[in-house]
């Protein structure tokens, strides 16, 4: 098997998953674009690779299972083994989320992409990531998903929503809980705030740049062999769960 760092980032055709892509492969990792779209896959793949990334385009739709599957199978066979996993993708699901109002097949998808996606990714690439000797899992979340911050009066956590939000409060107790099944191993698993950055998630809304968003997945992903595991980051240091 190659030396070279092995990582997947999922919904890494655009955004956020496309800079943390464009920052791993900068370190020389090959970097492994996850994304269901083919055109928008291969367009992000040719654009890192002119851009000197070792990048491969992985299809991948983190809510099918042989899709999963069929992924993972590729990542063996043209690695052999994963290093780092960033699970990227995400969906902030239809207006309006106010708790009264809201359809509940609205929460169902944005759950099955930004929770149960999750743990389907991880679980089928955790096999790959056990040949690592330095294996990170980062599991990107959201500010918004602290319950101190929400419950802290003053505190800005955006407009009522009761998909996003609390898939990302979700998604934060699922990563504290892979960390201490996984506590005997080498694999670090931590949860990473970019901050409210512009993209179409958001309707480039955000006040910070896909760059900066990436910065603290970069770092996590290349955390030391006696780094933090189940903690929940920002730019700034430890989020409040």
């Amino acid at each position: 098997m190659s030396e070279q760092t092995i990582a997947l980032v999922t919904g890494a055709n655009k955004g956020i998953g496309y800079e943390i892509a464009a920052g791993l492969g900068a370190l020389g990792w090959r970097v492994g674009v996850g994304a269901r779209d083919r055109e928008r896959r291969e367009s992000a793949v040719a654009k890192l690779r002119a851009g000197g990334v070792d990048a491969f385009g992985v299809p991948l739709d983190v809510t099918d299972d042989a899709s999963v599957a069929e992924a993972a199978a590729l990542i063996e066979d043209s690695a052999g083994r994963l290093d780092v996993l960033i699970n990227n993708a995400g969906v902030t699901g239809s207006a309006p989320q106010a708790p009264t109002t809201v359809d509940p097949a609205t929460v169902r998808t944005v759950v099955e992409t930004n929770v149960i996606g999750v743990i389907r990714v991880t679980n089928a690439m955790l096999p790959l990531l056990r040949r690592s000797s330095s294996p990170r899992i980062v599991n990107m979340s959201s500010g918004v998903g602290s319950l101190t911050r929400q419950t802290t009066p003053g505190s800005d956590t955006g407009p009522i929503s009761v998909a996003y939000t609390p898939s990302k409060s979700f998604l934060n107790a699922v990563t504290v809980q892979y960390a201490k099944e996984l506590h005997d191993t080498d694999i670090l698993v931590n949860a990473a705030c970019p901050g409210y950055c512009a993209t179409d998630l958001n309707g480039f809304r955000g006040v910070r740049t896909p760059e900066q968003g990436a910065v603290v997945a970069i770092r996590l992903a290349t955390l030391p062999d006696d780094g933090p595991t189940g903690c929940f980051f920002d730019d700034e240091g430890e989020v409040p769960w």
